[in-house]
């Protein structure tokens, strides 16, 4: 998969938050997958899953956030 821009930038701030991004990206994909029939087990605890898909959806919402924040600042200059 290529990184999203597809070159490096140049900010560390940019960098960070696009790697929270992305981790928080595919730990989302991750722990919905375990909410699949086919996947779901009895032990499967599903309150442990939904906090986790919450605390995914948070992390990405304060990525998006963050390059939002960047790049506006990085615009107004």
């Amino acid at each position: 998969m290529l990184p999203f821009p597809s070159q490096k930038p140049k900010s560390e701030l940019v960098r960070t938050s696009l790697r929270l991004l992305t981790s928080s990206a595919y730990r989302l994909q991750s722990e919905c997958k375990k909410t699949l029939p086919v996947e779901t087990c009895p032990t499967t605890d599903i309150q442990l899953v939904t906090q986790q898909v919450i605390q995914c959806a948070y992390d990405i919402a304060k990525a998006a956030k963050q390059l939002v924040t960047i790049t506006t600042k990085e615009n107004n200059n």
